[in-house]
């Protein structure tokens, strides 16, 4: 068997470590003893970003917040299904992540950065979400394994009723809340109703060939 290689590690601000493997072609980033995302298991990221704009409402040039970029599956997956005047803002709050993108995992990472449709912002995507008034048509999110705070604490703060009443401030009428989750998470659908979302709640696996794991995103809609 091919041995894992150390490639990298990165802090994060507020959390522990993310380490950067690689074993073959393959890519692993992980925190402590959790693999937060694989190179080989794509399947539910790639659906956070393909279901998210097959929701979006008919309209002229969306604008959608990624947070944050991981592998880029789900920034190269939304480009590929939006058109030339969409604009998408990716909020990634670890500079070495994007190093990374941009160095050993340039073959996964297949332009998408460079496209002219993307902002990249090095920040907390909490920020750029509290501090928008209707500016999105969608905001995807996948910066933890599930609504907690599972990167580092301060993250709760997106899942709390405070943050779900910011994301729903920051969406445009009929915008869409996408949450990728490892699993599902009963109060948390609750929590995004009482927040006055229209809540819906798809199963995907975790590979592209729809095998693997079963995750879970939330799709939750403004009025």
């Amino acid at each position: 068997m091919t041995p894992r290689e150390l490639l990298a590690t990165a802090p994060v601000p507020g959390g522990e470590e993310l380490r950067l493997f690689r074993r073959g072609a393959d890519f692993t980033i992980a925190l402590g003893g959790n693999e937060l995302m694989s190179s080989r298991l794509s399947g539910s990221e790639v659906a956070l970003a393909e279901m998210s704009c097959d929701r979006l409402r008919r309209g002229a040039a969306p604008h959608l917040l990624i947070g944050g970029y991981g592998m880029g599956f789900t920034l190269r997956a939304a480009l590929a299904r939006l058109g030339p005047d969409a604009h998408v803002t990716v909020a990634e709050l670890v500079p070495e992540i994007v190093d990374w993108a941009r160095g050993p995992m340039a073959e996964l990472t297949a332009g998408a950065l460079d496209d002219p449709r993307v902002e990249l912002r090095i920040t907390d995507v909490s920020g750029v979400i509290g501090g928008a008034v209707q500016a999105f048509d969608a905001i995807l999110l996948d910066v933890d394994n599930g609504p907690d705070g599972l990167t580092r604490e301060s993250n709760d703060r997106i899942y709390s009723a405070a943050g779900l009443d910011r994301a729903r401030r920051a969406l445009r009428p009929g915008g869409i809340l996408a949450i990728w989750s490892a699993h599902p998470d009963v109060r948390f659908t609750r929590r995004l109703k009482e927040a006055g979302f229209a809540v819906e709640e798809v199963q995907v696996r975790a590979r592209s060939n729809g095998k693997g794991a079963h995750h879970l995103i939330w799709f939750a809609r403004t009025p």
